[in-house]
């Protein structure tokens, strides 16, 4: 979703027409607000994953980190914040309702950087900011606590750059200044 948005913001600036992209980036937008993601923006670590099962209805509801079926993945969510929030002004710039995915973007980055929820770490002795990241989930390298089924607790380095760059982005944008763009071009 991410990847999406930011290559039609690029393609823009050089006036490359993006139809296929677009209609890419709505499309897996759409999945992940409608299927991938629970009521809190927060997806699981695989939307095809056979512990879900076993947790009901989890879509109808906020994702649970402690759960003992399957793993949240947070770093997911951060990256997954900053492509709706820039597939939402996108939309709007083309004269669409882009509010369906600003208002998941900002859902899923409230719920990351709430500090009294579960995935922002306010612990000083933790290196990482953001809580709950999965590495790899299929071959078991993600830290699993003693007497736990699933992984919990870990940050990944790029659930915390893509946090900072949610924020970051949703600062410059309410402060009404360019927003970065990884092509180095300030945002509108």
């Amino acid at each position: 979703m991410l990847g999406f948005a930011e290559h039609i913001e690029f393609l823009d600036t050089q006036h490359i027409a993006s139809d296929t992209l677009y209609e890419a980036a709505l499309a897996t937008s759409d999945f992940y607000i409608d299927h991938a993601a629970a009521s809190d923006g927060i997806p699981y670590w695989d939307t095809g994953a056979p512990g879900l099962a076993a947790l009901g209805d989890w879509h109808t509801r906020a994702a649970d980190p402690f759960n003992d079926h399957e793993p949240v993945d947070s770093s997911a969510a951060a990256i997954a914040a900053q492509g709706l929030l820039r597939l939402g002004r996108i939309v709007s710039e083309r004269g669409g309702d882009g509010r369906r995915y600003s208002q998941a973007g900002f859902r899923v980055l409230n719920t990351l950087i709430n500090d009294q929820g579960p995935y922002l770490s306010t612990n000083a002795s933790h290196q990482g900011l953001l809580l709950h990241s999965v590495y790899h989930r299929p071959n078991g390298w993600d830290y699993v606590p003693k007497g736990r089924k699933v992984p919990y607790g870990e940050s990944s380095q790029w659930g915390d750059y893509h946090l900072r760059e949610a924020a970051l982005y949703v600062k410059r944008l309410a402060e009404g200044a360019p927003y970065l763009t990884f092509f180095g071009g300030g945002g509108k």
